[in-house]
């Protein structure tokens, strides 16, 4: 009788441990996570948002800004936080995605890594703290932007561009800061383009993973394994696979993706002087993108499940210039009132 239990039990043993091989048999090995499957679909209803860039290029009149050494550069005292968010809502937009640091290495949010930040700059406010908040009275998401590269950090050319400084302790220090006190993060849109800060992409997607599993991260330049967002910088709408959607990645397109997103200035390329991505200009406040343009996009990122953000630059008061506030509220409307 015990023998012929043993065999039993060695035959049901044998059976589960077949149903179980059968069970991973079906299972793609490439299958993506169920859960990331879900956190896309999410971010994909969020349709479109605000880029806000705002940092020391605004008083540069450039689009990179070197070899500032006194955080007073960014000689702002007021921010609007509110008007930016309020904004948002009116264009119907999901979600605001704003610039923590730029390659220069000025902080936008109260790091304890260096004091080349904003709580040490005339205006003394930790920016990133006031947007949550509005966020969160506006019932509207955040996302950050962050440069990898670093000019304060070792290696790079005298804090001047052009060279990557490299600092991985300072870089997954700010990162946990970013993930961890300042609420839930959509994604982060990570820019390569001053090179990488010390950190692989591997370890940066797994340092992220770690702090805010639900946090996508994107890369605009270089290695793509496992990156679950395409992030087109100057792009537009398109299928995950298609390389114009995304021209900075070029040929380069991961094989991971679960969703596409693409960003441009709402300032027209035909300006002369300033900067593009932020505030350029008081000569250049009349100049805006038209909003029928943004409503077009607007109705591309949707027929592909894209998500679209349109970059906006504070002036040197922290508030959005009234053309951009007309134009976005114009597109609200569109949206609203459903125009083809």
């Amino acid at each position: 009788m015990k023998k012929y239990l043993s065999s039993l039990t060695l035959v049901a043993v044998l059976l589960t441990a077949c149903q179980h091989l059968q069970g991973q048999e079906a299972t793609p090995p490439n299958q993506p996570d169920p859960a990331m499957v879900k956190r896309a679909e999410e971010l994909k209803n969020l349709r479109w948002g605000m880029f806000i860039c705002w940092s020391l290029s605004t008083f540069s009149g450039k689009e990179w800004t070197s070899g500032v050494q006194d955080v007073a550069f960014f000689k702002a005292t007021e921010c609007d936080t509110d008007q930016w968010v309020k904004t948002a809502k009116e264009a119907g937009m999901g979600y605001v995605l704003f610039l923590a640091k730029h390659h220069d290495g000025f902080c936008l949010w109260d790091t304890k890594t260096t004091d080349r930040k904003v709580t040490k700059a005339p205006l003394g406010r930790d920016v990133l703290a006031e947007l949550r908040k509005s966020c969160d009275k506006y019932g509207i998401k955040l996302a950050i932007y962050f440069s990898e590269g670093d000019w304060t950090w070792p290696g790079a050319h005298d804090g001047k561009g052009g060279g990557s400084g490299k600092d991985a302790e300072k870089e997954r220090a700010q990162l946990t800061e970013l993930l961890t006190q300042y609420g839930p993060i959509e994604y982060m849109w990570v820019d390569v383009a001053a090179g990488l800060g010390g950190l692989s992409h591997q370890e940066f997607l797994a340092h992220c993973k770690s702090l805010q599993p639900g946090c996508l991260v994107g890369f605009n330049q270089a290695d793509q394994t496992g990156v679950l967002i395409r992030v087109g910088e100057r792009g537009k709408p398109g299928p995950l696979n298609d390389p114009t959607a995304a021209p900075h990645l070029k040929k380069t397109l991961g094989k991971d993706y679960l969703l596409a997103e693409f960003t441009y200035p709402i300032l027209p390329r035909s300006h002369k002087g300033g900067a593009d991505w932020f505030y350029s200009l008081p000569e250049h406040d009349g100049l805006c993108l038209p909003a029928q343009k943004l409503y077009d996009d607007y109705l591309g990122a949707v027929k592909y499940g894209n998500i679209f953000s349109i970059d906006v630059g504070p002036d040197y008061n922290g508030k959005l210039r009234e053309i951009d506030v007309k134009t976005l509220r114009e597109v609200g409307q569109m949206i609203r009132e459903g125009k083809q």
